[in-house]
């Protein structure tokens, strides 16, 4: 795969690599962690985790750790509108999410993978559905 400057990429571009990144992160997690779950189960878990509302009560315990760089990037993915918001999610929930994707799909584009991994990991046992 050919490298991509991610600071060039509209943050909902990274946004939209950020919940692929995401969802497949918490995805592995939920295998390690319940390995005898049923898919339907697993999905469930799955579903709720990822959801706007999640991540953004993520985003209270992951924000004050964020660098300034970090931050920005955040603020960019949130502050960006948006053609549509989903009917099951609220606004301000639905644009903490989204910066909160933006930042993991920046750090996984600039293969900041150990950063990528305290935010997930901290984001995943923070989600408070």
């Amino acid at each position: 795969m050919n490298e991509v400057d991610a600071s060039l990429l509209s943050p909902l571009v990274l946004a939209y690599i950020g919940d692929g990144v995401y969802e497949l992160f918490v995805r592995n997690r939920l295998i390690i962690d319940f390995p005898q779950t049923p898919p339907s189960k697993l999905h469930k878990l799955s579903s709720s985790c990822v959801k706007a509302h999640s991540q953004s009560n993520s985003m209270k315990v992951v924000e004050p750790i964020l660098n300034e760089k970090e931050l920005s990037i955040y603020k960019r993915g949130r502050n960006a509108k948006s053609a549509t918001v989903p009917k099951n999610a609220d606004v301000t929930d639905y644009r903490r999410a989204t910066g909160f994707e933006a930042l993991v799909g920046y750090l996984y584009l600039n293969k900041e993978y150990d950063r990528l991994d305290v935010i997930m990991n901290l984001a995943y046992l923070n989600h408070n559905d």
